[in-house]
């Protein structure tokens, strides 16, 4: 199944199972079903439930965060996540703070979905990776979809918390396969460490410690599992790789700092451009309990510090691609 179509059929079972649950966004209703038709068929089967809304980004997220408050449940659909810079004042003044500034906890069960990421040739304002922006906001969860993580079980534990959260959604890994039964190809299987939603690791079957383990978001998940096919079947090493599906606040449990501390190396890369990135975060929160194994510094691999062209081929200069992973890598280790 498409990570499209898990989505889709994730979010069919949500407002199926929850009558309380709101769906709220820009041309969601059917025929049209969004702009990546990750909505189709909704509106059809739960009604007014299901509503397609003005083009105001901040009114979308200001209506969801009010249904929220009010004491249903909302989730939001922001056409191109590059468009959430415009909901930041409802984001981060109005959905985060109100579940402590009101002298006690109220619940605030918003989640807010971000179409991100290049690869298609959008331009310079339909494809970032605004993920950066929204790290270290109290109060607000920051998550990717992967395609390892069940996105039925990350949306139903994300409304459970009754706390705001940002779910970015690579573009291209629409279009992929979501891996399943633990195989992720011929080579590499993968497992989920912690509770659920928790970490995905993907492993050498049988293989001892790593050369390197990659942290990466779900949006990267397959150019980074290609980077390691080609550093192991070109170069000999071997590699690991932890996605998570929390990027803020980052969970460091003990089974992915046991993984970590056991490689030779760890790198970090993450698709947003250089500065102030999530990648540099996680090498900040890694140095304290890695500081003892650490055998070199926490590499780390961004997007160039540039806008996204519009032309392909000019787009695949600035974004991170596999080759850019295995470079660092090989760099590092050599």
């Amino acid at each position: 199944m498409r990570v499209a179509e898990q989505l889709n059929l994730a979010l069919h079972e949500l407002l199926k199972s929850d009558p309380s649950v709101h769906l709220l966004g820009e041309d969601l209703s059917d025929p049209y079903g969004g702009a990546f038709k990750i909505t189709k068929g909704l509106s059809t089967a739960f009604g007014d439930r299901v509503r397609s809304t003005p083009l105001s980004e901040s009114a979308i997220v200001g209506v969801g965060a009010g249904l929220a408050l009010a004491g249903d449940k909302a989730i939001v659909e922001i056409m191109f996540a590059d468009f959430v810079t415009l909901a930041f004042d409802q984001l981060v003044n109005f959905a985060a703070k109100s579940t402590t500034m009101y002298g006690r906890r109220v619940p605030m069960p918003l989640v807010v979905r971000c179409p991100s990421g290049g690869g298609r040739g959008y331009g310079p304002t339909h494809s970032q990776s605004p993920q950066k922006h929204l790290i270290g906001v109290p109060g607000l969860g920051v998550h990717e979809l992967s395609p390892f993580h069940d996105p039925g079980v990350l949306l139903t534990h994300l409304l459970s918390t009754g706390e705001p959260s940002v779910v970015f959604e690579d573009k291209i890994l629409y279009t992929r396969q979501a891996f399943e039964n633990g195989v992720v190809d011929d080579l590499f299987r993968f497992e989920l460490l912690g509770e659920r939603p928790g970490w995905a690791r993907v492993f050498l079957p049988e293989a001892g410690a790593p050369d390197c383990v990659l942290v990466t978001p779900g949006g990267m998940a397959h150019r980074a599992v290609a980077a390691m096919r080609e550093l192991l079947l070109n170069d000999e090493v071997a590699c690991e790789l932890l996605v998570p599906a929390t990027l803020y606040p980052l969970a460091l449990e003990e089974a992915v700092l046991e993984r970590l501390s056991a490689a030779r190396h760890v790198c970090v890369a993450d698709d947003g451009s250089e500065g102030g990135t999530w990648s540099a975060e996680v090498a900040r929160r890694l140095y304290g309990p890695l500081w003892p194994t650490l055998r070199q510094p926490i590499g780390l691999v961004n997007a160039a510090d540039s806008i996204l062209p519009t032309a392909l081929h000019l787009e695949r200069e600035i974004m991170v691609q596999d080759s850019t992973i295995r470079s660092a890598v090989l760099g590092a280790l050599s």
